[in-house]
C-alpha cells in the first residue's frame, strides 16, 4: 500500500467507459479512449491520444506514453514501460470482413520496456525484464532479460538485470 498515493486523475477530454475498471492513483490524459471491460491496475499513467481496446488488462505501476494503441487480446504485467507511438496488433491475417477476424493473445511480462514506435505483432510474449528497441518490429517471442532490436527484432544481447537498467549502457 502506498500511503502517499495521488488521487486518480482522468482528463475531462479523455473518454473512459463506465464499464472499465481503473485502479487507484491512475492518470489518464487528454484524447485517450479506454473501452469497456478494460482493467487498469494502480498507479498507471496513460499519456495523450492513446487507445486502449476492450478487454485489455494492464498491471500496476505501468507507464504508457502518448499515442500508444493497445488492442484486444493484450495483457500487460506490472511496472511495464511502453514508449510513445507503440502499436500492438491483434490479428495476424487481418481482413475487413469481421467474420474472418481472429484475435491472437499477446503478453508483456513484468518490468519489460518497449521503445518508441515499436510494433508488436500479436501472438507473442515479451519476457520479464526484456527491452524492445525503438522502431523494432516484434514478430516472435522475446526471451526474459534480453534486448531486441530491428525489423524483424532480433536478440542483440542479454541484459545485466541491474546495471543496464540503471545506467542505460550498452556495455
Amino acid at each position: 500500500m502506498n500511503p502517499r498515493r495521488e488521487p486518480t486523475y482522468i482528463d475531462e477530454r479523455a473518454e473512459v467507459s463506465p464499464e472499465a475498471k481503473v485502479g487507484q492513483g491512475c492518470r489518464i490524459w487528454d484524447w485517450t479512449k479506454v473501452r469497456e471491460d478494460v482493467r487498469i491496475g494502480d498507479d498507471v499513467s496513460i499519456g495523450q491520444g492513446c487507445y486502449i481496446d476492450h478487454g485489455v488488462v494492464i498491471g500496476d505501476r505501468c507507464k504508457i506514453q502518448n499515442g500508444v494503441n493497445v488492442y484486444n487480446g493484450v495483457t500487460v504485467g506490472d511496472e511495464v514501460f511502453i514508449g510513445p507511438s507503440v502499436t500492438f496488433t491483434n490479428d495476424r491475417f487481418p481482413r475487413a470482413d469481421e467474420e474472418r477476424s481472429r484475435t491472437w493473445p499477446t503478453r508483456v511480462h513484468d518490468n519489460a520496456s518497449i521503445g518508441a514506435n515499436a510494433t508488436i505483432v500479436c501472438g507473442v510474449e515479451i519476457g520479464e525484464g526484456a527491452m524492445v528497441g525503438a522502431g523494432s518490429v516484434v514478430i516472435r517471442d522475446v526471451p526474459a532479460h534480453t534486448l531486441v532490436v530491428g525489423n524483424p527484432a532480433k536478440v542483440v544481447r542479454d541484459l545485466d538485470d541491474e546495471s543496464s537498467r540503471e545506467t542505460g549502457s550498452e556495455q
